[in-house]
């Protein structure tokens, strides 16, 4: 980290990483940073999930200023708010990636030895 952390700002941090932590959460996230705004409606038909399942998530990623919402008719549209979203999940990704194949390489070697 660059940045010592006041309380406070450790509170926000880990509000923010909390509400990325959940798997429906990030389902939604895909959904829009890679397909656009999306209704409650079209968010539960792309992921699997009820409206008020999505409903609940997407008031926990409101919250954490990750989402932005307007109203469009009958309809209101979420869309990503977060510039830094797409960069911070690429960073995860990556890395879990990385680990992912260091493990596949290691227990290919471990296999090798076996055999």
């Amino acid at each position: 980290m660059t940045t010592a952390l006041s309380p406070a700002l450790r509170q926000d941090v880990a509000a923010r990483f909390r509400a990325l932590g959940d798997e429906t959460r990030l389902a939604i996230l895909d959904v829009l940073v890679h397909d656009g705004a999306r209704s409650v409606g079209e968010l539960a038909a792309e992921i699997g999930s009820s409206h008020a399942n999505v409903s609940k998530h997407l008031k926990v990623l409101l919250d954490a200023d990750l989402l932005a919402r307007e109203k469009r008719g009958n309809s209101v549209i979420y869309r990503v708010e977060d510039p830094h979203l797409v960069q911070i999940c690429d960073l995860a990704c990556a890395r879990i990636i990385e680990l992912a194949h260091a493990r596949a390489d290691k227990y290919a070697v471990l296999n090798t030895r076996e055999a």
